[in-house]
């Protein structure tokens, strides 16, 4: 099972970046999946959760209202719309799955993760 990254960068303040995390081998069991991000010499933090079938998400309070989690089970692939960016959302992004339907903010309910991407908000 690979989780696969991408659209990370280097972004003003006020601006956008919408962020893809691609999967592919082993075909998961109904996976609810989510982003996590890292800030150097802080913990890995919640960011956003996305059920399987896509009808209920779950955002940290710090990006609700900015940020959007979506997925296309067709494609494989989940994307995390960021707007409004801060410099404090600047961090290592990571995509992660479960296999079971139910999105969670507990990153030690993901067995599967990416290996991150780089979002840098400057101000």
């Amino acid at each position: 099972v690979q989780l696969v990254e991408s659209g990370g960068g280097l972004v003003q303040a006020g601006g956008s970046l919408r962020l893809s995390c691609a999967t592919s081998g082993r075909t998961f069991s109904n996976p609810a999946m989510g982003w996590f991000r890292q800030a150097p010499g802080k913990e890995r933090e919640f960011v956003a959760a996305i059920t399987w079938s896509g009808e209920s998400t779950y955002y940290r309070n710090s990006v609700q209202g900015r940020f959007t989690i979506s997925r296309d089970n067709a494609k494989n692939t989940m994307y995390l719309q960021m707007n409004s960016l801060k410099p404090e959302d600047t961090a290592v992004y990571y995509c992660a799955a479960r296999e079971h339907p139910g999105g969670s903010w507990l990153s030690n309910d993901y067995p599967y993760w990416g290996q991150g991407t780089q979002v840098t908000v400057s101000s």
